[in-house]
This record gives C-alpha cells, sequence and structure tokens, in this order.
C-alpha cells in the first residue's frame, strides 16, 4: 500500500511538473509560426438554424445573450435554466474562434438588440489554430467597439480560457490570453472579465480531471454545475437588476 502511495506521488508530482513548465515550445511556435484564420463561412448554416428558430419563436429583446466556441453550444439547452431568472438568448456555435463571432456579429448577437453580450472564444485560437493573442485581442476589441457602437450600454462579459487536460501544453498562452481579456475588463466600465479557469484549477495548478468527458476537453456535468455558477455569481451581481 505504501508503495503504491509512493508511485501515485510520483506520478502526480510528474503530471503537476510537467502543467507547471508548460510549453515553451508552443509559446514559441505561436510566436513565430504561421497560422490562417477559418474560413467564417462554415457555420453559416449552423447560423442559418438560429434563424429559423427566431422565425419559430422571436427571443426577447433586452436579454442577455451567450454566444462562442463549443463550451457554450454544448450548454446552450441548459443555460436558461443554469441562469434563471435571467433572461438568455444560447447562441454558441461549434469549435470557433473570436472571428468567427467578429464576423457575425450582428446576426448571432446584435440582431436581438441585446443588453449584455457574453462571450467564451479563445480555446481553440489558442489550443488549436495557432492564432496569435495580438490578433485575438484585436478581433475581440473590434467585437467590443461595435457592440458599444450599437448598444451603447451594453454590458459585454468575455470569459477566460479554460484549462483542460487535452490542451495542457498551450496552456501558457491560454493564460496570457487570460490576463489581457482582464487588462480590457479593468480599462472599460461596460466589460467585465468572469474567471472560469481558477475553478477548475486544483491546489497544484494542475487542473481538475474529473470534470471532463472522454475527450479531456469538453466538460461533463460536474464540470458545467463549476462552469455555470461561477457565470451566474457575475451576472446576478451586474444583470438582476435589469430583470
Amino acid at each position: 500500500m505504501l508503495h503504491n502511495n509512493k508511485m501515485i506521488r510520483t506520478l502526480g508530482t510528474a503530471l503537476a511538473a510537467a502543467w507547471m513548465m508548460g510549453s515553451a515550445a508552443a509559446v514559441l511556435a505561436q510566436n513565430g509560426g504561421g497560422y490562417e484564420l477559418p474560413d467564417p463561412a462554415r457555420y453559416e448554416e449552423a447560423i442559418q438554424r438560429f434563424e429559423a428558430m427566431d422565425e419559430q419563436s422571436l427571443p426577447p429583446e433586452d436579454a442577455i445573450v451567450l454566444t462562442g466556441s463549443s463550451s457554450i453550444m454544448f450548454w446552450n439547452e441548459e443555460a436558461p435554466a443554469d441562469l434563471a431568472p435571467l433572461t438568455v438568448i444560447p447562441r454558441g456555435f461549434g469549435g470557433s474562434v473570436m472571428n468567427d463571432v467578429l464576423h457575425f456579429l450582428d446576426r448571432v448577437a446584435l440582431t436581438y438588440k441585446p443588453r449584455a453580450v457574453l462571450i467564451y472564444e479563445g480555446d481553440n485560437d489558442t489550443g488549436r489554430n495557432n492564432i496569435p493573442n495580438d490578433v485575438i485581442i484585436e478581433q475581440l476589441e473590434t467585437i467590443i467597439d461595435r457592440i458599444h457602437a450599437e448598444l451603447p450600454e451594453a454590458r459585454v462579459y468575455v470569459l477566460s480560457v479554460k484549462p483542460s487536460v487535452a490542451r495542457q501544453a498551450t496552456w501558457p498562452i491560454a493564460q496570457d490570453l487570460n490576463e489581457r481579456y482582464q487588462q480590457i475588463a479593468a480599462a472599460d466600465p461596460l466589460v467585465h472579465y468572469i474567471d472560469v479557469a481558477t475553478p477548475f484549477l486544483q491546489a497544484d495548478g494542475t487542473v481538475m480531471t474529473d470534470i471532463f468527458v472522454d475527450d479531456n476537453l469538453h466538460l461533463n456535468e460536474k464540470g458545467y454545475d463549476i462552469w455555470a455558477a461561477s457565470i451566474r455569481e457575475v451576472l446576478m451581481e451586474h444583470e438582476a437588476q435589469h430583470e
């Protein structure tokens, strides 16, 4: 038993070391490697499905739009109950990146004349598409500027990139992006940063391993319980008064 415990501790230490070290190679690759923005047209059918839903039942104005990549998409059905009594319009689509939200912003968010827009992007940008953080930030700032221009009183909520077992090699890049998200929020009273990363981390800085489905990337029920609680806490603080 002692021998097994020692082996477990040794393995845990090794995993923690690998996690904490991150990947300097990944950072260098992002800074120096090439990248190509995926064509937003690959989500045209998904956006058209939202529009078809709207024709059947038009969502209310002055609600909170939730948009972003698959972590939002897989939450689309549960989000209204998880965030009640807040009125939300879930519009997450696929494995999108920040540029996709920018491209479809009119149709996926602004068309609803929302009082707030919540965005989860950066996960696929940094973890799969090698899109530099400078580019992601520029796209986010453009999104915020467009929301401010069309809806001057609307709040924008930017979620941190969540950690995952599958993308631990690029976590240092995501952490840098999260810090820059925070800086944007700190400089604009209408922008709020929601930390959905820290609640998923253990005391040693490694990500929890029991919050994902089999791909070690997307959240399971336990993961979504933590995710929803973190988001609801911030939204209730700022949005409950507007219900």
